[in-house]
């Protein structure tokens, strides 16, 4: 652990599908004055997120599923975003392209790391790592749709490049993974 760091107390409270710790730390401030802070920390795992190009029609295939923390948040709970989901002890690469065939039915090419992003670092330990790979008629493999048995109910939803990076501008896509991956998309397509 970090030398300005001293962890002083854990605990549990709560341990479910994820697990939610309370943190009592001391935190030596770069004058060397030493503070004492606690954090509740919420860790679900790490997750891997793929966008799905298709570079000759220019189309992106995005996913609309129902997310209850944003509804609790007062905000439309038909989510859209980049498909995703927990690593289950694979690698990224490997996790990003099993959900991308759970979700959207699309085995996907030409995969490429973009980054690796935490997007709440002050409450969650979740980092996301995210992809961008190639779809087409050709990588349709099943209809997608997600596992009903984990609550998933999916709407694929294909929109052309520019659309989606309107709908960044105009806050219809809100999620800070599609955000990152639509815009590196679109810094570094042709």
């Amino acid at each position: 652990m970090d030398e300005r760091i001293r962890k002083i107390d854990e605990q549990l409270l709560a341990h479910d599908w994820g697990k939610l710790t309370k943190v009592t730390l001391d935190y030596q401030r770069n004058d060397g004055r030493w503070q004492r802070m606690s954090r509740e920390v919420y860790d679900h795992g790490s997750a891997a997120a793929m966008l799905l190009f298709n570079p000759a029609r220019e189309t992106v295939l995005l996913v609309r599923q129902f997310r209850y923390p944003v509804l609790e948040n007062g905000d439309n709970p038909d989510f859209l975003e980049v498909c995703a989901g927990l690593l289950d002890g694979e690698a990224p690469e490997i996790a990003a392209m099993r959900e991308a065939l759970e979700e959207t039915g699309h085995a996907p090419t030409d995969i490429r790391h973009i980054c690796d992003i935490y997007a709440s670092p002050g409450s969650l330990t979740e980092k996301c790592h995210l992809f961008i790979g190639h779809y087409d008629e050709a990588t349709r493999q099943t209809a997608g749709g997600g596992i009903e048995a984990e609550g998933e109910e999916i709407e694929l939803v294909e929109l052309d490049l520019a659309e989606a990076l309107t709908m960044i501008a105009d806050g219809r896509i809100l999620d800070a993974k599609t955000v990152v991956l639509l815009q590196n998309l679109a810094m570094t397509w042709r």
